[in-house]
């Protein structure tokens, strides 16, 4: 992994070692902020570095500050503006992953969202898979999914992820790559930091919005691509724990996670344990749609050099 050199922070973009915060921030405290995570992808033969959905993300972003009572001092096109300009600064040449997070700066030992400084800063850094491997085994997590009344789900909130890093340790200490997480109602809901998609007869099947999962960017590309390209019948409606075990594909999705099919679940094998015809195309055509080789889809990605 490469080392960045830059970030922006406190308004400018600065070397790296200048970006740094207390240990009384409120953030660091009590996980006050929100975040976002993006990929580009280094396309060698154009030389040029490609953003996947930047103002998707940068709007995403603007919405969890809004349920988190935070106030984001940017534009989406600021946002879309400074992390071209962070990139060009870096000068990758490499898949790269990148992270604004808006947090609450006051060195205040405050339990609360309101009457504290709202403060965002980004950086980026190369980033190869988050999920090595053409495929992973999974299993079902004994931690449950927070409930969008307890925390929002569909806000890309800091303290959250302590749920979803209990449910990745367990299932990787119990010798699996990545767990899938339950709701509160005993749904599947979705993976520690990716959604989840299976595959039933030829239909595409993942769980509804409001089972507590986050509104995935790369979860609705999914829907997009296999019902306009590929023609297959996409459904969102609940899942059963043991509807995972007699899929006939399935796979998570996320920016991070990409599209990454699941070989094994609880011990049971998906299918016949190869990656399934219609994850496999989907995952052919997500690796040349980030890399803005479908003309269809080019407009969601930003070329950082000129």
């Amino acid at each position: 992994m490469p080392a960045n050199r830059f970030a922006f922070f406190n308004g400018a973009i600065v070397p790296i070692e200048e970006a740094q915060i207390s240990v009384m921030t409120n953030t660091f405290n009590y996980g006050t902020g929100c975040f976002e995570g993006i990929r580009g992808y280094w396309v060698p033969e154009q030389e040029q570095l490609y953003v996947f959905q930047l103002r998707a993300h940068m709007e995403r972003l603007h919405r969890s500050s809004r349920i988190l009572y935070m106030k984001l001092a940017y534009s989406v096109d600021e946002l879309c503006d400074i992390a071209v300009e962070l990139l060009r600064r870096e000068g990758f040449r490499e898949d790269v992953y990148i992270r604004p997070l808006v947090y609450k700066s006051d060195p205040a030992i405050a339990v609360q969202m309101n009457g504290l400084t709202d403060a965002f800063t980004m950086f980026a850094l190369g980033f190869g898979q988050y999920m090595a491997g053409d495929s992973v085994r999974a299993c079902v997590s004994s931690w449950r999914r927070i409930d969008d009344n307890i925390i929002p789900s569909r806000a890309k909130a800091c303290g959250a992820y302590i749920n979803s890093a209990l449910a990745k340790t367990e299932a990787l200490l119990n010798g699996y790559d990545e767990a899938i997480v339950l709701g509160s109602d005993g749904q599947v809901s979705e993976a520690s930091a990716a959604n989840l998609f299976i595959v039933r007869d030829g239909k595409l099947i993942t769980p509804p919005l409001y089972s507590d999962v986050l509104e995935g960017i790369t979860r609705q590309v999914v829907v997009e691509l296999a019902r306009e390209h590929l023609g297959v019948p996409v459904i969102e409606r609940a899942i059963d724990r043991t509807e995972l075990y007699v899929a006939d594909e399935a796979f998570f999705c996320g920016t991070g996670a990409e599209l990454k099919p699941i070989a094994e679940i609880d011990h049971r094998t998906v299918g016949d344990g190869n990656v399934g015809p219609i994850s496999g195309l989907l995952v052919r055509l997500y690796a040349d749609l980030v890399r803005a080789r479908l003309t269809a889809y080019r407009r969601w990605c930003t070329p950082i050099y000129a």
